[in-house]
């Protein structure tokens, strides 16, 4: 038994969950893992984040703040932050993602997703929350593109005048975002993290979790996360009804025309952002799975390049990567 299974098991001894046999689930891109407890006085789970790479702090701070403003996030039964363990609420089963495999509704399930982002988008106390600017760091984050996909995609690193490239076509992509009120943003609000709660109403029917990253920042972000999931093809009318659903009944969208800029903007920056995660979840952390998603990922980009938001971003592609989105490498994966 390693230390942290040791730690793992010291701590659950002190708690009502004391005897609970641990069922692992599988590992996610994270460093956190997540172990259903068969015993106890309630389902749970054991949410272990290690430090110094991960924190409880978040989670439990932003999980509290969206259930006292009524939205369905775990429960922390109880913590210990100097181990990064803590006892939540099981939600159960029923992820969107085993309920869509198994055939549920897909225009139902997103419809209540989009709802759940409306809502939280226009509730009044959302952002009255001590978070992080997410804008901030969207030039930062699009770099992994060329430190990780670009010598992915190619075979040699990316030059110093190159990236420089790269970053100034950013830089001015990014200028062109309209101005916009601001909402709570989740970061990786897809199917995977969402939850159907039957025996809850309105949209807390709709369960959410992995949400420590929340910030503040464009309501696009949410919305294209949602519609545009680097793991699954989302069908076209689905995808158009959701975004039509958003937007009559958003009060943050007041212009429609800005409004679709912007979601150009961010699922370019996302896609860019993620496509170099997914290359260095590769390369340096030897989880090849996730090259399986990279062609959908990059023809989603490709979509967008063809927004005049994006001109400076595709001209750098059509200098750089010109068929980055139809290499070889992509067959490859795709024929796996």
């Amino acid at each position: 038994m390693n230390d942290r299974a040791e730690l793992r098991n010291k701590f659950i001894s002190h708690t009502p969950w004391s005897g609970a046999v641990l069922d692992a689930f599988d590992q996610d891109a994270s460093f956190r893992r997540y172990f259903r407890l068969h015993g106890g006085p309630s389902p749970a789970l054991l949410m272990d984040a290690p430090p110094p790479r991960e924190s409880l702090q978040p989670f439990i701070g932003i999980a509290d703040h969206l259930r006292a403003i009524g939205f369905s996030t775990p429960r922390v039964f109880v913590a210990d932050h100097q181990a990064g363990l803590a006892v939540i609420e099981d939600f159960g089963d029923d992820t969107f993602t085993r309920l869509l495999a198994a055939g549920h509704d897909e225009r139902d399930l997103y419809r209540l997703a989009t709802d759940c982002l409306i809502e939280l988008h226009n509730h009044p106390e959302s952002t009255n929350f001590e978070l992080p600017r997410r804008a901030e760091s969207f030039l930062q984050e699009v770099e992994l593109f060329c430190q990780w996909f670009y010598p992915f995609s190619t075979g040699r690193e990316c030059g110093v005048k190159i990236r420089e490239e790269f970053v100034n076509a950013w830089r001015d992509v990014l200028a062109k975002r309209p101005r916009s009120r601001d909402v709570i943003v989740l970061r990786d609000f897809h199917i995977d993290n969402a939850m159907l709660l039957d025996d809850r109403e309105g949209v807390k029917k709709c369960g959410l979790l992995d949400f420590q990253d929340a910030a503040i920042g464009p309501a696009a972000y949410d919305v294209m996360s949602l519609l545009e999931d680097a793991r699954r093809d989302v069908d076209d009318n689905t995808a158009g009804e959701c975004l039509k659903l958003y937007r009559s009944h958003s009060d943050v969208c007041t212009d429609v025309r800005d409004f679709e800029t912007d979601c150009a903007i961010v699922a370019a920056q996302r896609h860019t952002r993620v496509a170099g995660v997914f290359a260095r979840l590769h390369l340096r952390d030897n989880k090849p799975h996730y090259l399986e998603h990279l062609p959908r990922v990059t023809r989603l980009l490709r979509k967008h390049l063809s927004h005049p938001a994006l001109c400076e971003f595709s001209n750098w592609i059509d200098s750089h990567l010109p068929d980055f989105d139809r290499s070889a490498i992509f067959r490859e994966i795709t024929c796996a």
